[in-house]
């Protein structure tokens, strides 16, 4: 039997945060490994406890979730941080994702979207389906200069599954659409994440993004 997902919930408010850690403990496969009030404490209770993945707060007391998002990212890359905000913080959403974090969930989601988005970050990949989320990212494109280069070099299968994880398909849908294995699809991802510098799949978007890769796919 594997081992239960391990998640550190970070959250200032009290109510929520004690919600969200009854939420995990009591969900199959899941298991609580901690809470933390403020980003000081989330930082150094991922340094700790090395939880799996954290749920992490944009807006906390002593330091804030993106400054805690880069920094256990940076200590612990392994740990995966999934952003909790809410629609008027975007820009703030935008760095830490920059920082590593996965993906992000709006507070109000259901707890079937939150426990669905801790095992998507457990798996190394990212939120992304959501539209807000796309529309998020494309905004953040718009704002930065394009990187016109950044995507080159791509072999045309390469590019068809930049494709597909831009439109927000799983790898099942991905080995699916383009007729190939799931351990292919994995591997195509491998390749793609080192040939880009990149992370996961959501500073891939980013990328393509930024890049003006999206603007053929309109």
């Amino acid at each position: 039997m594997s081992e239960p997902i391990r998640v550190l919930v970070a959250e200032d408010q009290e109510l929520l945060r004690a919600s969200l850690v009854e939420l995990v403990a009591g969900e199959p496969g899941l298991s609580a490994a901690g809470e933390a009030r403020d980003g000081r404490e989330a930082v150094e209770a991922a340094t700790r406890l090395r939880p799996d993945v954290v749920l992490m707060d944009i807006r906390m007391p002593v330091m804030d979730g993106l400054d805690a998002t880069r920094a256990i990212c940076a200590a612990r890359p392994e740990v995966k941080v999934v952003i909790l905000t809410t629609f008027d913080l975007d820009e703030y959403v935008y760095e830490a994702l920059r920082a590593g974090a996965c993906g992000f969930l709006l507070k109000n989601a259901g707890t079937d979207e939150i426990l669905r988005a801790v095992r998507i970050a457990h798996e190394g990949n990212a939120m992304l389906a959501p539209e807000v989320t796309r529309r998020m990212i494309a905004d953040l494109a718009a704002k930065t200069a394009p990187r016109p280069a950044a995507l080159t070099g791509l072999t045309e299968r390469e590019r068809d599954v930049v494709a597909a994880i831009v439109r927000g398909l799983s790898n099942e849908e991905i080995a699916a659409a383009l007729f190939l294995s799931r351990a292919t699809v994995k591997t195509y991802l491998s390749r793609l994440f080192l040939k880009l510098g990149v992370r996961d799949r959501t500073q891939l978007v980013i990328l393509a993004y930024e890049s003006g890769f999206v603007d053929g796919l309109r």
